[in-house]
């Protein structure tokens, strides 16, 4: 590997903060990789190397761990520096460089394949797999919709739980709009800002998918500052990610398309208060904001929800192990909720979950509750619900594909 031109003798390394080491299945080495995955790579290196890493605290050029280390030449150390830049696990001009750059690296490589080929038949089965509604249909065997699309409702679960539920959902979605701009509004799992919009571009192994910029600025002019506050949180995020390469795979050879990503965060204040998110000023200027930017769109907009619904068990610090009647409980929630959604009645929904003090961790009330507002739908329909349980008890989460007409 060439090294970076950075990366010369006197170059100080510094590993980023928070990363972690772990042992690799072959015994004479380890790995480091970030948990928090904003770099998704992960390096695996000899055991002897530890020791250099230990040094990489940005006190000492690598001239002078050289020497300490008693190395002979740099070659090797230079080389190995140079990997965890390029892997972006050093706090470097590499790693700032992404933070602002044009591009997003995926970051959920291992929920699915890295392999196209191997993404295409895994996307296939969301549609194919026992359960599932097929794949899109020809557009003259579609019956009539309840109205025009205006967004959707799927899940952000892995692929693997999540399984038909998505297929649904974007079955929907492909047939009953020919938009090319989607607003992804989706949970925010990582960032205390309320909403965090990025202009990078979503690179996966299905190729790169734009942010549409105008759109963005337009979000800006109407909503004001503080929409990019928070410069790592869509890096590791999967709400987005999983959405956008469901649409790489089923618009491929379709049509282009672009997309505009926006993350929001916890309601948790408007539910403590039980008051109405509507109240929430910076709530009420989003909803503001979304409807005046798709005014100034001059195209087909169409919204995509990624959000869950319920999250209970003791992953989620709940006490006890999830048994049938809890189960059985938080279905009858759930149908409250889902009744709610067919109405398309945000006000009815966020009541509903404000009630019960969000007790199962509703991760989906933000993004629903946001879009619903803005776009005040007609009417809603759900397509398909499940609960995934694990199976010693550890946890449910459960999740539903709901579209909403005007």
């Amino acid at each position: 590997m060439a090294p970076s031109p950075i990366i010369t003798p006197d170059f100080r390394p510094r590993l980023r903060p928070r990363l972690a080491a772990a042992r690799s299945p072959d015994p004479a080495a380890l790995v480091l990789y970030d948990p928090n995955r904003l770099s998704p790579s992960v390096v695996t290196f000899p055991q002897h190397q530890l020791t250099w890493a230990e040094r990489f605290t940005g006190a000492s050029t690598l001239y002078e761990i050289q020497a300490a280390l008693g190395l002979s030449s740099s070659t090797e150390l230079i080389s190995f520096v140079t990997t965890l830049d390029d892997a972006l696990l050093l706090d470097s001009p590499a790693f700032r460089s992404y933070l602002n750059g044009p591009v997003r690296r995926p970051a959920c490589i291992g929920c699915y394949p890295e392999e196209p080929a191997a993404i295409r038949e895994m996307m296939r089965g969301l549609f194919t797999a026992p359960g599932g509604p097929g794949l899109p249909r020809d557009p003259a065997a579609v019956p009539p919709a309840p109205g025009k699309l205006r967004a959707a409702l799927v899940p952000h679960m892995d692929y693997a739980r999540g399984g038909v539920t998505y297929g649904w959902g974007f079955q929907e979605l492909i047939e009953q709009t020919d938009a090319s701009l989607f607003v992804i509004v989706a949970t925010s799992h990582y960032s205390p800002k309320r909403f965090t919009l990025t202009r990078m571009n979503f690179a996966t192994p299905l190729g790169t998918v734009e942010t549409d910029q105008a759109y963005i600025d337009r979000l800006v002019a109407a909503y004001g500052t503080g929409l990019f506050d928070d410069p790592v949180a869509h890096l590791p995020e999967h709400s987005i990610e999983l959405e956008v390469v469901l649409l790489q795979y089923l618009l491929e050879n379709r049509r282009p398309f672009r997309i505009v990503p926006l993350l929001v965060g916890s309601f948790h204040d408007c539910v403590d208060r039980g008051t109405s998110p509507e109240a929430a000023a910076d709530i009420a200027r989003m909803v503001a904001a979304l409807q005046a930017a798709e005014a100034g769109a001059g195209e087909s907009v169409c919204y995509l929800i990624s959000g869950d619904l319920a999250h209970i068990g003791p992953k989620f610090r709940d006490p006890n192990p999830v048994d049938g009647p809890q189960l059985t409980a938080s279905r009858n929630g759930d149908e409250t909720l889902l009744k709610h959604l067919t109405a398309a009645d945000p006000q009815g929904y966020f009541a509903a979950i404000a009630a019960e003090g969000d007790a199962r961790r509703i991760c989906g009330l933000p993004p629903t509750w946001l879009t619903l507002q803005a776009l005040r739908p007609r009417a809603g329909r759900v397509l398909h619900y499940n609960q995934y349980v694990h199976p010693a008890g550890h946890e449910s989460v459960s999740y539903a594909a709901a579209a909403f007409y005007e």
